[in-house]
């Protein structure tokens, strides 16, 4: 199935991207570790092993690259993508305790290792140290959408529990929750570099566009490889949406257009949680193709977010925004 998630790129390759603001990264990875520096040792600990566990931090480069496709020359971008990264990395940890997940990116979770109650609380601890410095970049603006975007996340994570083991969940109820829930984030990312950079309101929204279709490709490939890509790829457990009984794209496409038989121990699946019928429901989504639905339904997504690009100006850093889009849904992990 995996091959159905890829396809050539003509863009910047994901590693020549960052090469293209290896000094910003390499600011905003310093950044995270002094910041992430507290008289509670725990903190320190649970901080550490979460921030360098692997992720891809694609929506801190997604700030540093609109940052300098709008222009923008001072330092602040740093400052930002830091706290992007400290929101999203609470929002991880806050997820895996309601999803009582052990693995993440290829590592025990870190409520696994430390237990709930500690998870929950060092999330907090990064929503207010991330609150904290933005107060320091000292604009209304930005506040007003850093906090309108984490009161949207909070409510996508209520969206997305509301619909867990519930087989009547459409498509539109399940887009809506990845609008909330990670959409908004990678809004924000590419938004606040326009507002850094001063740009018109028409530029602004247009990053945001480009930003909002970015984030539903990226988590509709997510889906997809949870039932296309082996956990070492993907770095947790192949199947775990549907354990945890989330109905996410695949699952809605089959039990669509499966057979009767398909479509009821889908139901059953979602309803119950758990992995006791797992081929039944590959078979469902392979003679479906609903994988190859997912898939192209994120190209469609990525094709928007170019599209918004069309009145950035012409630069290294727009044709690297174009790359991230296509590595969103080109990726295996």
């Amino acid at each position: 199935m995996q091959e159905l998630l890829k396809k050539q790129s003509t863009y910047m390759d994901i590693e020549d991207i960052r090469v293209l603001v290896r000094d910003d990264i390499s600011a905003v990875n310093a950044l995270i570790l002094k910041r992430l520096q507290s008289d509670i040792a725990l903190i320190n600990e649970l901080g550490r092993y979460i921030i360098n566990s692997g992720g891809k931090r694609l929506r801190p480069l997604l700030v540093l690259l609109s940052a300098r496709a709008c222009g923008y020359q001072g330092q602040h971008h740093t400052e930002l993508a830091a706290v992007i990264e400290f929101i999203h990395t609470a929002t991880l940890l806050h997820d895996d305790v309601v999803d009582a997940s052990d693995l993440r990116r290829g590592n025990e979770t870190a409520n696994a290792i430390w237990g709930n109650e500690a998870a929950v609380l060092v999330g907090d601890f990064l929503y207010s140290r991330a609150f904290e410095m933005m107060v320091g970049v000292d604009s209304m603006k930005v506040m007003g959408i850093l906090s309108t975007t984490t009161n949207i996340i909070a409510e996508g994570e209520v969206l997305q529990l509301l619909n867990c083991h519930d087989p009547d969940t459409s498509e539109d109820r399940y887009r809506e929750v990845i609008r909330y829930k990670t959409a908004k984030l990678f809004e924000a990312s590419s938004r606040l570099g326009a507002v850094l950079g001063n740009r018109s309101a028409a530029i602004e929204q247009a990053m945001a566009r480009y930003g909002m279709h970015l984030g539903t490709a990226f988590q509709l490939i997510d889906d997809a490889l949870d039932y296309g890509a082996s956990n070492q790829d993907i770095g947790k457990n192949v199947g775990d949406d549907l354990a945890e009984g989330k109905p996410t794209l695949p699952l809605i496409h089959a039990m669509k257009h499966g057979t009767p038989e398909q479509s009821k121990v889908i139901r059953k699946a979602i309803e119950n949680g758990g992995l006791e019928h797992i081929d039944t429901v590959m078979d469902a989504i392979e003679s479906t193709q609903a994988i190859a639905y997912t898939a192209q339904s994120a190209q469609h997504e990525a094709d928007l977010a170019i599209e918004a690009l069309a009145e950035i100006p012409a630069s290294p850093y727009k044709e690297a925004l174009y790359g991230l889009a296509e590595f969103s849904v080109n990726r295996s992990y």
